[in-house]
């Protein structure tokens, strides 16, 4: 098994994302630091336009989240409505 990983910026435009990637992940795991927050999981993580938005309450462009995205592992695989972090693409 292969950890993949996000890291985003502790924020109020972050917060909803982070919890989106946990609902959508329930295998990750969330380690808050001061200034960011790194989400490990095995094998696979997905992030999913939908979820962000029913917690925002609006449209939410995947691309937003590219403004507070620190560092990420793994292949990218990303269309309008999901971005996939894995190793076996």
């Amino acid at each position: 098994m292969s950890t993949v990983f996000i890291a985003l910026q502790t924020n109020e435009d972050t917060r909803p994302i982070i919890e989106a990637i946990e609902i959508d992940n329930p295998l990750a795991v969330v380690h808050r630091e001061p200034a960011m927050v790194k989400i490990d999981a095995p094998d696979r993580l997905v992030v999913r336009r939908s979820t962000i938005e029913e917690l925002i309450g609006r449209d939410f462009d995947l691309q937003e989240m590219h403004i507070n995205l620190i560092t990420l592992s793994g292949n990218v695989a990303e269309d309008d409505d999901t971005l996939t972090l894995s190793w076996n693409n």
